[in-house]
């Protein structure tokens, strides 16, 4: 039988990028998010050079909520989410670290269920499916949905693993396992290299919940592409490959 566990602090790492009109928002939830067992909130905003006011933005809710643990990071030049993931990780002092998109299509509300397998002793790393349990889930994108699945496949393929989406935004790591990884992607193909390289870590014990989402559309906001897509295929091979 597992011990439960206890720790004081999750690091949410928030890598930023344009999002000056509605970073705010992301941030109020975060904000209202109270964690079991008294767990702490440090909150790591990492702004990949951004050409709007998102670092105002990210100013001026710092100085509002002096009661709130931010750490505030900028790139000088735009590096891509994964660079911005990495810069924030490499920050983190929680004991367990979870990544948080700016914008609005996960609620971290459901930080609860991801953290569950971990208070209860049976997971070093938690992975939130948008494919599996009831939660709700907004329709869009019917070749985008069969696009993540195949890349799911395909990394289930090299790894070894039974994920239903590996491509999901919420993956809750314990801090010293993440950081112990060289990683190089700096862009959307972050999520294949990080699930291939946590994979190989010795004895590490791999969770999935199920979790909603509240896709965005491009015109709302949403920035992977089909380019990005062939990246992934690239890096799953890549690191599923290299050993």
């Amino acid at each position: 039988m597992s011990t439960p566990l206890t720790f004081t602090t999750l690091s949410i790492v928030i890598p930023a990028y344009n999002e000056g009109p509605t970073i705010h928002r992301i941030l109020n939830k975060v904000k209202d998010v109270v964690l079991p067992n008294g767990i702490a909130k440090e909150l790591i905003i990492v702004n990949d050079c951004s050409r709007d006011n998102t670092e105002e933005s990210i100013l001026k809710y710092q100085a509002e909520n002096p009661g709130l643990d931010i750490q505030y990071h900028k790139h000088a030049v735009n590096m891509g989410k994964g660079a911005a993931l990495h810069t924030g990780i490499a920050k983190a002092t929680g004991q367990y670290l979870i990544i948080q998109d700016a914008d609005l299509e996960y609620d971290p509300q459901e930080y609860k269920i991801l953290l569950q397998p971990i208070l209860d002793g049976h997971a070093d790393v938690v992975f939130g499916s948008r494919f599996m349990g009831g939660k709700p889930h907004r329709i869009l994108f019917f070749w985008h949905s069969i696009g993540n699945k195949f890349l799911t496949f395909l990394s289930n393929m090299l790894t070894n693993l039974n994920l239903t989406d590996m491509e999901t935004c919420y993956k809750l790591f314990r801090t010293d396992m993440v950081q112990s990884l060289t990683l190089k992607e700096r862009r959307f193909g972050f999520e294949p290299e990080v699930t291939a390289k946590i994979s190989r870590v010795p004895d590490v014990r791999i969770y999935e919940v199920g979790i909603s989402y509240y896709g965005r559309t491009f015109a709302e906001g949403k920035k992977i592409n089909w380019k990005d897509g062939f990246r992934a295929i690239y890096c799953i091979l890549r690191y599923g490959l290299l050993k």
